[in-house]
């Protein structure tokens, strides 16, 4: 099964054909499609393309599900005997995209 490396929003990520993953938010509407340029690897097997950096023509395709937000990640700080402490939540705006072609 072919697969490719792709790098968006500042992460890497392994996808082949029909993965869904969730990436870090893309302006892009749902139903739509999202072409990603930056392939650093593509392929399978033994015929597997390696970028420096990227894999030049390579593109990866995929469509958008839904956009939403991530779980509340909580930060508390303390210190203790000061009467100090603070608590701040932030919920990551999210991507989820479903890949539909890989064209390498």
């Amino acid at each position: 099964m072919a697969y490719a490396i792709i790098k968006t929003g500042g992460k890497q990520y392994k996808v082949s054909v029909g993965d869904k993953l969730d990436v870090e938010k893309l302006e892009v509407a749902e139903g739509e499609n999202a072409t990603f340029d930056q392939v650093l690897a593509a392929g399978e097997g033994a015929d597997i393309k390696i970028g420096a950096p990227t894999v030049s023509g390579a593109t990866v395709v995929a469509t958008v599900v839904k956009q939403f937000k991530a779980p509340k990640v909580t930060a508390f700080k303390f210190k203790k005997r000061k009467g100090y402490h603070k608590t701040t939540g932030h919920r990551q705006p999210l991507t989820r995209v479903q890949v539909t072609a890989i064209n390498a």
